[in-house]
Order: structure tokens, then C-alpha cells, then sequence
């Protein structure tokens, strides 16, 4: 799986993802919503400041000692992804906690193979503007903990004047202060704390409910143009596969059937003059273009099947990779685990996702052959349920035992399938270091 060639970065195709669901409009929070912002504001005061600490801590380090040979790039690294998990944290958290319908934060992997390839991750990671989007929310609610800790403080010195008249004492404190009051104004002082702190709590926990939905959920116009720019991607992908589709069926019939037919229209041709004179070497002649017509006409079934693939609409994916498994010149062992249609049609992906996978492993099984040295291919399929919101994606693996160093050539296979798979509203990822081995992992919406 193997191309000798690397396509600029600008022009490798990358599906965006389905817009979030957090479109909803803003909707009334319950009073358990509230107590749990409550709750949670006042951990986060203490988690999210140890957080921090350790965030500026490995910041500081990997800043500091980077003359150092470079030790300091290790602490960089650990930053990275340790900002990242308490993103993906505050996500899960808010999420759980206002069900906002925010997708779950993904990684950005990059397109490149090896070292560079994880260095373009890192660094895509390290300006991804949802992960430091989640890393503001995760900052304002630990500032709003820190300040809910003392009113709840409060609030409990609250409830304990209530009872203070009980105690027997002469005089009592007013919460959060060193003020001293008579034991008969306990009852009443207690009761203003309480409600006082009550509201400062729901009201910090309106804002948090307010800022965590302005910082997290993206606005509809932010919606809209992503929707734009994911169907204009989605549409230039369409466009350019159908190009190399058509062009890779030009070449075939001009390499392949085309001189053979014209072979066949010459031989019958010396057939005929010889007929009279030569029967035999007529008879010959006439063999042998049967013979080559034969493979002609293979040849066309062969072309057909790479346009359409009628088993796959007749049987389903998983037998028409079973016979592609079976024309393969490299051994394949195929895993195909999908859920049985035969009783409920629903269950299966749509005929354009499923022919999308199909002929990227087409694609990927020839790549192999020609290129790769391999001496097996492993072909793994999956649905994969409760990704994106729920959506079931279609998912699979090609995965050689080669030499690797597979790289993208425009107009060549590997190209041919990035499109095909982004014009479906998929993502497919190559990795290929030098010396294998090539794994190519293609995605697809079932409903696309």
C-alpha cells in the first residue's frame, strides 16, 4: 500500500465533523442542575486550583529547562496533553451536568506518517480552539468555586446560629466576620445569612450555567458556517473523486482492453486472408483471438466490478469483501463483524457509506499488491454505535505486513480514496512509517 509520491498538506481531503448537536436552543435548568453546579463549583475550587498549579508548574519547567538539551520539551509535551485531559474533563463535565448535547472532545490527529506526523498532532493539538475553549470554562469555574467555598463556610455559620440560642452563651459571630452580636439576635442573623447565602450560591450558579454556554456551545452562526464550509469540503471531494474514478477507467480501457480488441480485430483480419490459402494458420489465428477475447471480456467484468459492485447490493459488505478477499493476490484475513440485516434491513449502513469502505479496501488491496512486499493483509470492519451524538459510523482497517513509507500521489489510489471517503462525510488516516507497517483506517456515517 504504497505511493511514491506526497501530496501538499492544503490538498489532502479532511471531512469536518458532524456539526455538534448543541444547536438546541437555551433551555430552563432544573433545581437539581443548580444544587449539582453548586456542588461541583465548590470541588472545583479545590481540584481546579491543583489543576492549574500543575499546569503552570509543567509549563514553567518545560519553558525553563528547554536550553537544557531540550529536557524542557518533555515538560512541554506533558503540558499539552495534560491541558488537553482537563479540557476533555470540563466537556464531560458541563455536558453531564446542563446536558448541553456538546460533542465529546476529540483529538486532532494528523494526515503525516512518523515522527513529523505526531509532532503535526501536537502542535494541531496545541491550537485547537476547543480544547482551550474547555480550558477557559475549567478557569472560570474554579474562580467561581473559590469563591462559592466561602459562602458555603458562611452559610454553615448560618444554620449554626440558628441554634445558637441552645448553647447557652452570652454572644455569638456573625459567619464570615469577627463581629460579635448579642445571643438575641443569633436567630435573626442566621436567618438573613442563610437566605443571603443561598442567593449568592444560585446566583453563582446561574453564571456559571451562563458563561459555561457562551464559552462551550458554539453560536448558530459559528454552527452554520462550519455546516457551510463541511459541504463545500464534502462537495470538492465528490467532484474530485468522480475525476479520478473516470480518469482511472480511461486508463484501464486504453491500457488494458482497447489494445487487446484491436489485437483481436488484427488476427481475425490475417485469419481471413489466409482462410483459402493457409487453412491452419487461419484456424490458429482464430484461437488465438478467442483466447484473447476471452480476456477481454474479463478484463470488462473486471472494470465493470470496479464501477459497481452488484454483490453489495445484493449481499451485503461483508460478502462482497469475502470475494474481493478471494481475487486478492495477497493473502487477507478479513474480520468483518456487522450486524445481522437479514431480519431487520435497518440494521445495515447505507448503500453509499458501504460502497465508500468497500472500495477504499479495493483500493487498499491493490495498493498492497503492487507495492507493498507484504506477504499478508489484515482487513478489520466495524459498526460502530453511539459516535457522534449517537450516529452509527461505518469503520475499517487495512492494515499490510510491507515495507511501508506509503505516501499520497495526487490522482493515485491512496488520493482516490481520501476523496471518496471525505465525499461520503467520512475521515480516513494513513500511517506508514518507513520500514511498516501501513495501516490505513477509514469512517463513515451509516446514514450518509
Amino acid at each position: 500500500m504504497s505511493e511514491t509520491a506526497a501530496l501538499p498538506p492544503a490538498s489532502v481531503p479532511h471531512a469536518a465533523p458532524p456539526p455538534p448537536a448543541s444547536t438546541v436552543p437555551a433551555r430552563r435548568i432544573g433545581l437539581l442542575a443548580h444544587l449539582g453546579a453548586i456542588a461541583q463549583l465548590a470541588a472545583m475550587g479545590l481540584a481546579g486550583t491543583a489543576i492549574f498549579s500543575l499546569l503552570l508548574l509543567l509549563l514553567s519547567l518545560g519553558v525553563g529547562l528547554l536550553p537544557a538539551l531540550g529536557v524542557g520539551a518533555l515538560f512541554l509535551v506533558a503540558f499539552v496533553y495534560a491541558t488537553w485531559a482537563t479540557a476533555w474533563l470540563e466537556y464531560a463535565r458541563v455536558d453531564g451536568l446542563y446536558e448541553y448535547g456538546l460533542p465529546a472532545l476529540t483529538a486532532r490527529p494528523s494526515a503525516h506518517p512518523g515522527f513529523t506526523g505526531w509532532l503535526r498532532t501536537l502542535w494541531q493539538q496545541f491550537t485547537d480552539g476547543p480544547m482551550w475553549r474547555g480550558v477557559a470554562s475549567a478557569g472560570i469555574s474554579t474562580i467561581l468555586g473559590l469563591v462559592v467555598l466561602p459562602i458555603v463556610g458562611a452559610l454553615s455559620s448560618s444554620v449554626v446560629l440558628l441554634f445558637a440560642p441552645l448553647i447557652g452563651e452570652d454572644a455569638a459571630r456573625i459567619p464570615a466576620t469577627d463581629v460579635q452580636i448579642g445571643i438575641e439576635a443569633a436567630v435573626p442573623v442566621g436567618i438573613v445569612g442563610i437566605i443571603v447565602s443561598l442567593a449568592l450560591l444560585i446566583g453563582a450558579a446561574l453564571l456559571h450555567a451562563v458563561l459555561t454556554r457562551a464559552v462551550l456551545v458554539p453560536s448558530r452562526e459559528a454552527v452554520l458556517v462550519e455546516q457551510a464550509r463541511a459541504a463545500g469540503t464534502q462537495r470538492e471531494s465528490a467532484v474530485r473523486s468522480g475525476e479520478l474514478e473516470r480518469t482511472r477507467i480511461e486508463r484501464d480501457l486504453h491500457d488494458g482492453v482497447q489494445p487487446r480488441l484491436v489485437s483481436v480485430g488484427m488476427m481475425l483480419g490475417l485469419a481471413q486472408q489466409k482462410i483459402d490459402s493457409d487453412p491452419a494458420a487461419a484456424k490458429a489465428l482464430i484461437d488465438e483471438a478467442h483466447t484473447s477475447t476471452k480476456a477481454a471480456i474479463t478484463e470488462l467484468r473486471q472494470l465493470a466490478r470496479g464501477i459497481h459492485a452488484s454483490v453489495l447490493d445484493d449481499r451485503g459488505l461483508d460478502a462482497a469483501l469475502s470475494a474481493l478477499a478471494a481475487r486478492s493476490h495477497v493473502p487477507v484475513t478479513l474480520d468483518v463483524r456487522l450486524p445481522d440485516a437479514s431480519g431487520d434491513p435497518s440494521n445495515r449502513c447505507s448503500r453509499t457509506a458501504e460502497a465508500a469502505v468497500y472500495f477504499a479496501i479495493a483500493e487498499s488491496l491493490t495498493n498492497a499488491a503492487k507495492h507493498s512486499r507484504g506477504s499478508e493483509v489484515r482487513v478489520t470492519v466495524r459498526r460502530r454505535d453511539g459516535v457522534d451524538q449517537g450516529a452509527p459510523m461505518l469503520w475499517a482497517r487495512v492494515e499490510d505486513n510491507g515495507v511501508g513509507g506509503a505516501r499520497v500521489l495526487p490522482g493515485g489510489g491512496l488520493d482516490g480514496i481520501a476523496h471518496r471517503i471525505a465525499a461520503a462525510g467520512g475521515v480516513s488516516r494513513l500511517d506508514s512509517p518507513h520500514g511498516g507497517p501501513t495501516a490505513l483506517e477509514v469512517s463513515v456515517p451509516c446514514a450518509s
